[in-house]
């Protein structure tokens, strides 16, 4: 899990795709933080991509960084967790003016059942499950 969260975090940014029915959705991310052994994803409960993620928790993330790209697949499973969602923001305090732990929309989503792939053009993939 180190190494996918290390990978997902130097990238910058990430692609998160979520499905509303049968229409996908991709849209930047880069919110990403370990916390008590789980790997979290961050945004508001108002937003469309939290209301989809809670209807199907089904989700891959996408990023690219230095000629590799890494794939992973996971179930987005929401926890109100008040120290999971200060965790989250102490690791991007560029959020806290829009985002409070327990303020009812700050919303921290752990993957899980997940699996990564990290590949390039000149290396053979590599894929782990966390």
């Amino acid at each position: 899990m180190d190494e996918i969260y290390e990978f997902l975090k130097a990238a910058g940014t990430y692609y998160l795709a979520t499905a509303e029915g049968d229409q996908p959705h991709v849209r930047p991310f880069g919110t990403i933080d370990v916390y008590e052994g789980k790997l979290y994803i961050q945004t508001g409960l108002t937003k469309d991509v939290a209301r989809q993620m809670l209807a199907n928790p089904k989700v891959e993330l996408c990023a690219f960084h230095e000629g590799k790209w890494i794939r992973v697949t996971a179930k987005a499973v929401h926890e109100a967790n008040v120290a999971a969602e200060t965790h989250m923001l102490d690791a991007h305090p560029e959020l806290k003016a829009m985002y409070q732990p327990g303020d009812g929309n700050t919303a921290v989503f752990a993957l899980t059942e997940g699996t990564a792939t990290i590949a390039s053009f000149t290396e053979a993939p590599r894929t782990c499950s966390f």
